[in-house]
């Protein structure tokens, strides 16, 4: 019995720590598997910690709302750990009149769903971040935005979850999954075999491989992203930032450095070797674009760089719910680069999905039956 709970998780990320903690707050028992010898191995320490919800895909939008309203404001407190949750707003920032027509279209979307998010130019850019190049000419403005620290936050959701008493194992690596009588039952690693009600995949792209044991393929592949840490700053500005193209993003931290992430255009070429590393042509595009955005940053020291993968969907949106071909299987995937910010809204509503059967939030749009044929 040891090796029983009503939920089995795998995936130690974010995801699947801030999903256990929302169960095991509702009473239900879980056990949390981890392939890699740490917690928020993967995405959830290697992200640019955005908490927004423009330039989001209308399907997805919902959750950030939802998770920004409802759970963001009072995380740090029930938590027990400094999140640093800053909601001071996002500039998404275009230079041409094609960078115009994407942050437009993005913004027309965002407000037919109820967001407070409007168009600006570069004189109203600059009274909001003055330290912004005169290179900006348009942006979109979300007041109501924001961005948090990616490792306090998982490692908040694992420690109340583990006073709740769910059983975290790191450095068990499932390897499929196993129906029993046509139910979705037992999750078998390495070494063990794990049974449970319901089962979670929050593993990122090996979510893919296991679905696969029962045949389900979700249509997803890895992508490679690149960032750097800046030396600590004198406090420059609170905002998010990224770009109508999504090829660059930032923010200074609480303890003065900024994080910066970017693109070279040739991430699909770059050697692949099963380890996230990053190479050497992304981090001098990302200080190019650091200096043509923020000129008073062009002697900012880098002290160190990172890359990490994101699971990236066919569609751009998470695949998250339960699977219909599976009973007992439950998705939390294909988060393409963005899923950090709509954990805490993610994490809760699949709790009272498993234990209800209903959400607050509408998940249809991001179920895995969205990619059947249509006949």
């Amino acid at each position: 019995m040891r090796n029983c709970a009503d939920v089995i998780i795998v995936g130690g990320g974010v995801i699947g720590c801030a999903t256990a903690y929302y169960l095991a707050k509702a009473g239900s028992s879980v056990i949390v598997l981890e392939g890699s010898d740490h917690i928020g191995n993967g995405g959830s320490s290697r992200n640019g910690g955005g908490v927004r919800q423009s330039g989001r895909d209308p399907r997805e939008l919902p959750l950030a709302i939802y998770g920004i309203r409802n759970l963001w404001p009072t995380l740090s407190e029930e938590l027990e750990v400094d999140c640093e949750y800053h909601q001071d707003g996002n500039l998404r920032l275009g230079k041409n009149e094609t960078h115009a027509k994407i942050l437009t279209n993005l913004a027309d979307k965002a407000r037919a769903c109820g967001l407070d998010v409007r168009m600006i130019d570069g004189d109203e850019v600059r009274q909001i971040n003055p330290y912004l190049s005169h290179e900006v000419t348009v942006a979109s403005w979300c007041p109501t935005d924001g961005h948090a620290n990616p490792l306090t936050t998982t490692l908040g959701f694992y420690k109340m979850a583990r006073r709740l008493g769910v059983r975290f194992i790191t450095g068990e690596k499932a390897v499929r999954l196993k129906k029993i009588r046509g139910k979705l039952r037992q999750v078998i690693t390495e070494n063990n075999v794990y049974e449970g009600d319901q089962v979670l995949l929050a593993a990122s792209l090996h979510s893919r491989e296991l679905a696969g044991t029962v045949g389900i393929d979700i249509p997803m592949t890895s992508s490679l992203l690149e960032a750097l840490v800046t030396e600590a700053q004198p406090h420059m500005f609170d905002q998010m930032l990224g770009t109508a193209e999504a090829d660059f993003y930032g923010h200074q931290t609480k303890h003065g450095s900024f994080v910066f992430g970017g693109s070279s255009g040739l991430e699909p070429f770059n050697k692949d070797n099963g380890t996230p590393v990053t190479s050497s042509k992304t981090a001098p595009c990302i200080c190019r674009g650091i200096m043509k955005y923020f000129p008073d940053l062009a002697d900012a020291k880098i002290v160190r760089t990172w890359a990490g993968w994101s699971d990236k969907s066919a569609d751009g949106v998470p695949v998250l719910g339960a699977v219909e071909e599976v009973p007992g299987l439950v998705l939390a995937c294909a988060f393409t680069g963005h899923g950090f910010g709509i954990s805490p809204a993610v994490g809760e509503q699949l709790a009272k999905l498993m234990l209800t059967g209903k959400t607050d939030v509408d998940l249809t749009p991001l179920r895995y039956d969205r990619f059947k044929a249509k006949i």
